[in-house]
């Protein structure tokens, strides 16, 4: 029975001295038939522990229901899997968890609530995490260290210290969970500057940095004189955004911080071991004055690469951990197979304006809805108006959020982006009641900082010429499948968003990479499964798709292409990754 304490330097498990090597690997993050192969490679790299998050939005979508735990979400069968290798878990439920995630796990829901404020003791959001941890710890329970389960210690909230400084709400959550853990003990984690602020006085804390060791845990022993050293977030690596570079660290000198930290006793959990991928909409989004949307990939230039395979890091945290603790004497796994098939024909079309009662029922109200009004988490919202007269228009919004293609008898008249602090558009109405349509598209919710209040379609009125318009259709196009769709061979050109259809036939699955490289934006599927989100800003030009997906014989391709479809609607599986530029 795994029971960890600590005294006044060390972590003790089952009364014996014990160093957490553990590494960040996100189970909502990978596809489940791989959670084995991750769990092995983690133990082949010399660790000991694995850590996850647990993204309260994906197990709850809608409120009052009950917790979502199968396939992807079947976290009892990811801590079984853990246990089955000799791993230790450190668990980190939230309910705030950041990760990069769409609203740092927070579901979208509670943004219904004009007035709720997150992370604090407003009843609002209070009473729902208690709701939320009532579902959340029984189901845990059974896996607790102390009941001869995996995981040995469980962290409150998420670098609080970041975000605020309200004790009564951290108190609250603490002894909230600490109803339920059985004894497990709770941790907290926060950078440097916030430790003081993201504490409590009995409730372990640990520090997160990815360099200047020896300044990060002189700030941990400022506020924690006594007790072990545990960096929680080793930052090895980092997350890209949509236009930006592909983000790397070198591994030597990410190496060389590891022995510093480990040479100084201390305990340490890689952010990340494995990153994996935000398929489908689950990505989030960074707004530090201008909204930053996060790619597809969570590769994070991790020790492990979004298909699994082992990196430079890999071989170099391995040789240093060596030197500190046991590693296994097996070989270093290879990378896995993949598979390449070039010149796909995408050669059917299923226009999104065509089919929209099959894809979303709209609402009719006086003023645009906004997605959570909808009782909608990801997707699109797709906003209807008839204008009443002809003549030169300019469009006003008080907010977009994020990314709106507006239509006028829908032929394409621009685009408004919120990373670019766009609010206005002119153009031309060429006759009275002509259709104004506007297709929002949800980017991503934030997901750190005070931003997290972070709701989408259209925000506020929306104006033509100084006048407010009314008389509004909202409709929800969450886009879960595009199965229902009735693809045909297309006799001429789109002119808005469209679903493209094609097949491809493999004779034995393995991992592959969809190369999106001469498409502009959308979003793709193969055989129903959602890959995530291409667009031709970069850095990521392709998305992983991972070898469980596939299947030997026939297997489907679909991409809503939101604006023109190349000339030659032709798609490629290739063996490698596609990427834009490196920053070191």
């Amino acid at each position: 029975m795994p029971v960890l304490r600590t005294d006044d330097q060390r972590f003790l498990l089952d009364g014996t001295p014990f160093r957490i090597l553990s590494g960040g690997l996100h189970y909502f993050r990978v596809h489940p038939a791989q959670w084995s192969d991750r769990l092995g490679k983690a133990r082949a790299m010399g660790l000991n522990t694995v850590e996850t998050y647990v993204p309260w939005n994906l197990h709850q979508p809608r409120p009052g229901d009950g917790l979502l735990m199968e396939g992807q979400l079947d976290l009892s069968r990811f801590l079984e899997l853990a246990a089955e290798e000799n791993l230790h878990v450190l668990l980190r439920p939230g309910p705030f968890i950041c990760a990069e995630l769409d609203g740092g796990g927070l579901p979208s829901w509670l943004l219904v609530q004009e007035n709720i404020r997150l992370r604090s003791t407003d009843p609002l959001f209070l009473g729902a995490v208690d709701e939320y941890f009532d579902l959340l710890l029984p189901v845990v329970a059974p896996y607790l260290g102390t009941r001869g389960g995996p995981i040995i210690a469980v962290q409150l909230e998420n670098e609080y210290g970041a975000y605020g400084d309200d004790t009564d709400y951290l108190r609250h959550l603490a002894d909230t969970m600490t109803g339920h853990l059985d004894g497990v003990p709770l941790f907290t984690c926060d950078q440097p500057q916030d430790l003081a602020r993201g504490g409590l006085p009995d409730v372990l804390r640990t520090v997160n940095f990815g360099s200047r060791v020896g300044a990060g845990l002189a700030a941990l022993r400022d506020v924690q004189p006594t007790g072990p050293l545990m960096c929680t977030e080793f930052w090895n690596g980092w997350f890209d955004r949509w236009g930006g570079v592909h983000i790397v660290r070198d591994a030597t000198p990410a190496a060389e911080a590891l022995d510093e930290l480990l040479a100084a006793d201390a305990s340490v959990n890689f952010y990340m071991l494995h990153g994996g991928t935000n398929f489908g909409f689950t990505n989030g989004a960074n707004d530090k004055h201008t909204y930053h949307p996060t790619v597809t990939s969570y590769d994070y230039d991790a020790p492990l690469d979004e298909a699994g395979d082992p990196t430079r890091k890999f071989h170099a945290f391995r040789d240093i951990i060596s030197r500190y603790a046991p590693v296994p004497d097996t070989p270093v796994p290879p990378p896995s197979k993949k598979i390449c098939h070039l010149g796909i024909e995408l050669g059917e079309a299923a226009t999104l304006f065509g089919h929209l009662d099959t894809l979303g029922t709209a609402v009719a109200a006086e003023r645009p809805h906004t997605m959570e009004e909808l009782g909608q988490d990801f997707g699109f919202v797709l906003y209807e108006t008839a204008l009443t007269a002809s003549g030169s228009a300019l469009l006003e919004f008080e907010a977009v959020r994020d990314r709106a293609q507006v239509f006028l008898d829908d032929q394409p008249v621009g685009v408004l982006e919120r990373e670019r602090h766009e609010h206005a558009l002119a153009f031309h109405v060429p006759r009275p009641g002509a259709v104004l349509r506007i297709l929002v598209e949800n980017q991503g919710r934030v997901n750190y900082g005070p931003a997290i209040h972070d709701r989408k379609g259209l925000i506020g009125p929306v104006t033509l010429n100084g006048t407010r318009l009314t008389g509004w259709t909202s409709r929800p196009l969450p886009l879960t499948s595009p199965d229902a769709l009735p693809f045909a061979v297309p006799t001429s050109p789109s002119t808005g968003p469209t679903f493209r259809r094609g097949t491809v036939d493999i004779e034995e699955p393995a991992d592959t990479f969809l190369d999106t490289t001469r498409w502009t934006k959308g979003n793709a599927w193969i055989n129903g499964f959602a890959l995530g989100r291409y667009w031709s800003r970069g850095p990521q030009r392709s998305l992983y798709v991972p070898s469980p997906v596939l299947r030997a014989g026939r297997n489907e391709i679909v991409l809503l292409e939101l604006h023109a479809v190349p000339r030659l609607a032709t798609i490629d599986l290739r063996d490698v990754a596609t990427l834009g530029p490196e920053e070191e």
